[in-house]
Protein backbone atom coordinates (compact mmCIF):
# COMPACT_ATOMS: atom_id res chain seq x y z
CA UNK A 1 0.00 0.00 0.00
CA UNK A 2 1.47 3.38 -0.90
CA UNK A 3 2.46 5.35 2.19
CA UNK A 4 3.07 9.08 2.53
CA UNK A 5 6.21 9.39 0.34
CA UNK A 6 4.65 7.43 -2.51
CA UNK A 7 1.40 9.41 -2.40
CA UNK A 8 3.35 12.68 -2.18
CA UNK A 9 5.23 11.82 -5.37
CA UNK A 10 2.06 10.79 -7.19
CA UNK A 11 0.39 14.02 -6.07
CA UNK A 12 3.25 16.19 -7.31
CA UNK A 13 3.16 14.51 -10.71
CA UNK A 14 -0.62 14.81 -11.01
CA UNK A 15 -0.50 18.45 -9.94
CA UNK A 16 1.79 19.15 -12.90
CA UNK A 17 -0.22 17.02 -15.32
CA UNK A 18 -3.75 18.09 -14.34
CA UNK A 19 -3.77 21.66 -13.03
CA UNK A 20 -5.58 23.97 -15.45
CA UNK A 21 -6.91 21.15 -17.63
CA UNK A 22 -10.62 21.03 -18.50
CA UNK A 23 -12.65 17.84 -18.26
CA UNK A 24 -14.43 16.83 -21.47
CA UNK A 25 -16.16 13.71 -20.18
CA UNK A 26 -15.88 10.87 -17.67
CA UNK A 27 -16.19 7.14 -18.24
CA UNK A 28 -16.58 4.59 -15.43
CA UNK A 29 -16.16 0.93 -16.35
CA UNK A 30 -17.00 -0.82 -13.06
CA UNK A 31 -19.71 -0.24 -10.42
CA UNK A 32 -17.43 0.04 -7.42
CA UNK A 33 -13.93 -0.01 -6.01
CA UNK A 34 -13.87 0.06 -2.19
CA UNK A 35 -16.90 2.33 -2.43
CA UNK A 36 -19.49 2.85 -5.12
CA UNK A 37 -18.51 4.63 -8.33
CA UNK A 38 -22.13 5.38 -9.22
CA UNK A 39 -22.04 8.99 -7.90
CA UNK A 40 -18.97 9.69 -10.02
CA UNK A 41 -20.52 8.04 -13.09
CA UNK A 42 -23.69 10.10 -12.70
CA UNK A 43 -21.99 13.42 -11.97
CA UNK A 44 -21.70 15.92 -14.78
CA UNK A 45 -18.04 16.97 -14.67
CA UNK A 46 -17.84 18.18 -18.27
CA UNK A 47 -16.46 21.71 -18.34
CA UNK A 48 -14.93 21.59 -14.86
CA UNK A 49 -11.24 22.40 -14.54
CA UNK A 50 -8.60 21.00 -12.22
CA UNK A 51 -7.42 23.74 -9.86
CA UNK A 52 -4.93 21.87 -7.68
CA UNK A 53 -3.82 18.47 -6.41
CA UNK A 54 -2.75 18.15 -2.79
CA UNK A 55 -2.14 15.42 -0.23
CA UNK A 56 -3.62 14.72 3.18
CA UNK A 57 -2.12 11.63 4.78
CA UNK A 58 -2.36 8.89 2.17
CA UNK A 59 -5.21 10.61 0.32
CA UNK A 60 -4.98 12.85 -2.72
CA UNK A 61 -7.46 15.66 -3.24
CA UNK A 62 -7.84 16.88 -6.82
CA UNK A 63 -9.71 20.17 -6.52
CA UNK A 64 -12.13 21.12 -9.29
CA UNK A 65 -14.00 24.30 -10.14
CA UNK A 66 -17.49 24.42 -8.67
CA UNK A 67 -16.32 23.67 -5.09
CA UNK A 68 -15.86 19.99 -5.79
CA UNK A 69 -12.93 17.61 -5.46
CA UNK A 70 -11.93 14.07 -6.34
CA UNK A 71 -10.81 12.13 -3.27
CA UNK A 72 -8.36 9.35 -4.11
CA UNK A 73 -6.90 6.60 -1.92
CA UNK A 74 -4.73 4.01 -3.65
CA UNK A 75 -5.52 1.04 -1.43
CA UNK A 76 -3.23 -1.89 -2.15
CA UNK A 77 -2.81 -1.57 -5.91
CA UNK A 78 -4.12 1.75 -7.23
CA UNK A 79 -2.20 3.35 -10.11
CA UNK A 80 -2.90 6.79 -11.61
CA UNK A 81 -1.74 7.73 -15.09
CA UNK A 82 -2.16 10.65 -17.47
CA UNK A 83 -1.68 9.30 -20.98
CA UNK A 84 -2.71 9.97 -24.60
CA UNK A 85 -6.02 8.82 -26.06
CA UNK A 86 -4.13 6.45 -28.36
CA UNK A 87 -3.12 4.08 -25.54
CA UNK A 88 -5.69 1.26 -25.23
CA UNK A 89 -7.53 0.75 -21.97
CA UNK A 90 -5.86 -1.78 -19.68
CA UNK A 91 -7.91 -4.62 -18.20
CA UNK A 92 -8.09 -3.16 -14.69
CA UNK A 93 -8.42 0.53 -15.57
CA UNK A 94 -11.79 1.49 -14.08
CA UNK A 95 -12.01 5.27 -14.61
CA UNK A 96 -11.21 7.50 -17.57
CA UNK A 97 -11.38 11.30 -17.27
CA UNK A 98 -10.88 12.86 -20.70
CA UNK A 99 -8.93 16.14 -20.74
CA UNK A 100 -8.94 19.01 -23.20
CA UNK A 101 -5.28 18.46 -24.13
CA UNK A 102 -5.97 15.08 -25.74
CA UNK A 103 -4.95 13.01 -22.75
CA UNK A 104 -6.84 10.80 -20.30
CA UNK A 105 -6.53 10.75 -16.52
CA UNK A 106 -6.76 7.01 -15.91
CA UNK A 107 -7.16 5.05 -12.69
CA UNK A 108 -6.23 1.38 -12.44
CA UNK A 109 -6.70 -0.98 -9.50
CA UNK A 110 -6.36 -4.74 -9.85
CA UNK A 111 -7.62 -5.51 -6.33
CA UNK A 112 -10.37 -2.86 -6.38
CA UNK A 113 -9.57 -1.71 -2.84
CA UNK A 114 -8.93 1.89 -3.80
CA UNK A 115 -11.20 4.90 -3.32
CA UNK A 116 -12.10 7.35 -6.08
CA UNK A 117 -14.94 9.61 -4.93
CA UNK A 118 -16.43 12.99 -5.75
CA UNK A 119 -16.87 15.31 -2.74
CA UNK A 120 -17.92 18.88 -2.11
CA UNK A 121 -15.51 21.53 -0.81
CA UNK A 122 -17.80 24.08 0.85
CA UNK A 123 -16.52 27.53 1.72
CA UNK A 124 -12.77 27.79 1.93
CA UNK A 125 -12.17 24.19 3.00
CA UNK A 126 -9.10 22.62 1.44
CA UNK A 127 -10.15 19.04 2.22
CA UNK A 128 -13.43 17.11 2.18
CA UNK A 129 -15.17 16.82 5.56
CA UNK A 130 -14.60 13.05 5.58
CA UNK A 131 -10.91 13.74 6.35
CA UNK A 132 -11.57 16.00 9.35
CA UNK A 133 -10.64 13.35 11.92
CA UNK A 134 -7.19 12.61 10.51
CA UNK A 135 -4.20 13.31 12.75
CA UNK A 136 -1.08 15.42 12.38
CA UNK A 137 0.96 15.60 9.19
CA UNK A 138 4.41 14.19 10.09
CA UNK A 139 6.33 16.63 7.87
CA UNK A 140 4.57 19.70 9.25
CA UNK A 141 5.54 21.76 12.30
CA UNK A 142 2.55 20.41 14.27
CA UNK A 143 4.24 17.00 14.56
CA UNK A 144 6.57 17.52 17.53
CA UNK A 145 7.96 15.42 20.35
CA UNK A 146 5.75 17.25 22.84
CA UNK A 147 2.68 16.48 20.71
CA UNK A 148 3.60 12.81 20.31
CA UNK A 149 4.44 12.38 23.98
CA UNK A 150 1.16 13.96 25.09
CA UNK A 151 -0.89 11.75 22.75
CA UNK A 152 0.87 8.59 23.95
CA UNK A 153 0.17 8.94 27.68
CA UNK A 154 -3.00 6.85 27.81
CA UNK A 155 -2.26 4.52 24.92
CA UNK A 156 -2.00 0.87 25.95
CA UNK A 157 -1.11 -0.49 22.53
CA UNK A 158 2.46 -0.91 21.27
CA UNK A 159 4.43 2.00 19.86
CA UNK A 160 4.42 0.46 16.35
CA UNK A 161 0.62 0.51 16.16
CA UNK A 162 0.57 3.96 17.79
CA UNK A 163 2.75 5.40 15.01
CA UNK A 164 0.45 3.83 12.41
CA UNK A 165 -2.73 5.27 13.95
CA UNK A 166 -4.07 7.82 11.46
CA UNK A 167 -5.97 9.58 14.23
CA UNK A 168 -2.58 10.47 15.76
CA UNK A 169 -0.28 10.99 12.78
CA UNK A 170 -1.10 10.34 9.13
CA UNK A 171 0.76 8.54 6.38
CA UNK A 172 3.22 6.44 8.41
CA UNK A 173 2.50 2.85 7.43
CA UNK A 174 4.26 -0.41 8.05
CA UNK A 175 7.42 0.32 6.07
CA UNK A 176 8.23 3.73 7.52
CA UNK A 177 7.13 2.89 11.08
CA UNK A 178 9.50 -0.08 11.00
CA UNK A 179 12.38 2.03 9.69
CA UNK A 180 11.68 4.89 12.11
CA UNK A 181 11.66 2.61 15.15
CA UNK A 182 14.92 1.00 14.07
CA UNK A 183 16.61 4.37 13.53
CA UNK A 184 15.37 5.43 16.97
CA UNK A 185 16.52 2.25 18.74
CA UNK A 186 13.04 1.49 20.09
CA UNK A 187 11.45 -1.96 20.21
CA UNK A 188 8.16 -1.93 18.24
CA UNK A 189 6.51 -3.97 21.04
CA UNK A 190 7.06 -1.30 23.68
CA UNK A 191 3.86 0.17 25.12
CA UNK A 192 3.29 3.66 23.73
CA UNK A 193 2.42 5.08 27.16
CA UNK A 194 5.93 4.18 28.34
CA UNK A 195 7.67 6.37 25.78
CA UNK A 196 9.86 9.08 27.26
CA UNK A 197 9.99 12.59 25.85
CA UNK A 198 13.54 11.85 24.68
CA UNK A 199 12.32 8.79 22.79
CA UNK A 200 9.54 10.85 21.21
CA UNK A 201 12.15 13.36 20.09
CA UNK A 202 14.04 10.53 18.35
CA UNK A 203 10.87 9.20 16.72
CA UNK A 204 9.81 12.59 15.39
CA UNK A 205 13.27 13.47 14.13
CA UNK A 206 13.83 10.13 12.41
CA UNK A 207 10.33 9.94 10.94
CA UNK A 208 10.80 13.33 9.30
CA UNK A 209 14.27 12.43 7.98
CA UNK A 210 13.22 9.03 6.62
CA UNK A 211 10.00 10.27 5.03
CA UNK A 212 11.76 13.20 3.38
CA UNK A 213 14.54 10.99 2.06
CA UNK A 214 11.96 8.52 0.71
CA UNK A 215 10.14 11.35 -1.09
CA UNK A 216 13.42 12.42 -2.70
CA UNK A 217 14.00 8.81 -3.83
CA UNK A 218 10.54 8.57 -5.39
CA UNK A 219 9.08 6.36 -2.68
CA UNK A 220 9.47 2.65 -2.04
CA UNK A 221 8.35 -0.06 -4.47
CA UNK A 222 7.79 -3.38 -2.70
CA UNK A 223 5.10 -4.97 -4.88
CA UNK A 224 2.43 -2.94 -6.68
CA UNK A 225 3.43 0.71 -6.31
CA UNK A 226 4.23 2.68 -9.46
CA UNK A 227 4.68 6.40 -9.96
CA UNK A 228 2.51 8.25 -12.48
CA UNK A 229 5.16 7.83 -15.18
CA UNK A 230 5.35 4.08 -14.54
CA UNK A 231 8.65 4.23 -12.66
CA UNK A 232 9.32 2.40 -9.42
CA UNK A 233 10.31 4.07 -6.15
CA UNK A 234 14.05 3.84 -5.44
CA UNK A 235 13.99 4.01 -1.62
CA UNK A 236 13.73 0.21 -1.32
CA UNK A 237 17.50 -0.08 -1.67
CA UNK A 238 17.94 2.16 1.38
CA UNK A 239 15.69 0.17 3.72
CA UNK A 240 17.68 -0.85 6.79
CA UNK A 241 15.44 -3.45 8.39
CA UNK A 242 12.02 -3.75 6.73
CA UNK A 243 11.63 -7.19 5.11
CA UNK A 244 15.06 -8.34 6.33
CA UNK A 245 14.11 -11.00 8.89
CA UNK A 246 16.98 -13.46 9.32
CA UNK A 247 19.58 -11.06 7.95
CA UNK A 248 22.33 -9.47 10.06
CA UNK A 249 21.55 -6.07 11.52
CA UNK A 250 23.41 -3.38 9.53
CA UNK A 251 24.29 -1.67 12.81
CA UNK A 252 25.29 -4.39 15.30
CA UNK A 253 25.28 -7.65 13.32
CA UNK A 254 22.61 -9.39 15.42
CA UNK A 255 20.09 -11.51 13.53
CA UNK A 256 17.00 -9.47 12.66
CA UNK A 257 13.78 -10.90 14.08
CA UNK A 258 10.13 -10.26 13.28
CA UNK A 259 6.86 -10.29 15.19
CA UNK A 260 3.20 -9.83 14.23
CA UNK A 261 1.73 -6.58 15.57
CA UNK A 262 -1.74 -5.46 14.55
CA UNK A 263 -1.73 -8.04 11.78
CA UNK A 264 1.49 -6.66 10.27
CA UNK A 265 4.94 -8.22 10.32
CA UNK A 266 7.34 -5.98 12.21
CA UNK A 267 11.04 -6.57 11.79
CA UNK A 268 13.34 -5.43 14.60
CA UNK A 269 16.85 -5.92 15.90
CA UNK A 270 16.99 -7.54 19.37
CA UNK A 271 20.39 -5.97 19.90
CA UNK A 272 19.67 -2.38 18.88
CA UNK A 273 16.00 -1.91 19.74
CA UNK A 274 15.19 -2.08 23.41
CA UNK A 275 11.87 -1.91 25.29
CA UNK A 276 13.53 -0.13 28.22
Amino acid sequence: MPELPEVENIGRALKTALTGKKILKTEVFTPALRTSLTPLAQADLAGARFLDVRRRGRYLIAELTGNRALLIHFGMSGVARVEPLSIPRRKHEHIFIYLDDGQIFRFECTRRFSIFELHSLPGNKRFPAVLDKLGAEPLEDEFTAVFLHARSRSVKSCVKNFLMDNAVVVGIGNIYATETLFASGIDPRKRASELSLEECEKLVRNAKLILQRAIEAGGTTISDFLNVDGSEGKFAVELQIYGRKGSPCPRCGAVIEAVKLGGRTSAFCPGCQKTQ
